[in-house]
């Protein structure tokens, strides 16, 4: 396993509030590394770069379409967008290279997904990511 694959398993599903995790390289607009059996299509990895592409308020007014379900967007800015659908959600927090992307299921506490996947994303900007 990869370093990158590692620091997804452990801060991120390590915490069991994260169901599935992937890291999306910004330049090349491809995946990198994902948690085991999460898949991300192209059509998904371009909705997730278009939420940061457009104007914030915009991304909040449409919501965005993610592995097939309609999410609707609480949180759009420069470095996190955040959506829901009932209680499942997706986090997604920009880097210098990544999207970091981690998904919440019933049962699991929202809060802490995004208090790791932000907490990742601020560790790979110290760190030049």
């Amino acid at each position: 396993m990869s370093h990158l694959q590692n620091l997804l398993l452990d801060t991120l599903l390590g915490t069991k509030h994260v169901d599935s995790a992937a890291l999306i390289k910004l330049q090349e607009k491809t995946l990198c590394v994902t948690s085991p059996g999460f898949s991300v299509m192209p059509s998904d990895v371009r909705t997730l770069l278009n939420g940061f592409a457009k104007n914030p308020l915009l991304t909040r007014r449409e919501g965005l379409y993610f592995k097939e379900k309609d999410y609707k967007c609480v949180r759009a800015d420069d470095y996190s967008l955040y959506a829901k659908n009932e209680n499942t959600g997706v986090v997604v927090v920009k880097t210098n290279m990544y999207l970091v992307v981690a998904t919440y299921t019933a049962g699991m506490y929202p809060s802490v997904c995004v208090e790791a996947t932000e907490k990742l994303g601020e560790y790979l900007r110290k760190k030049g990511n």
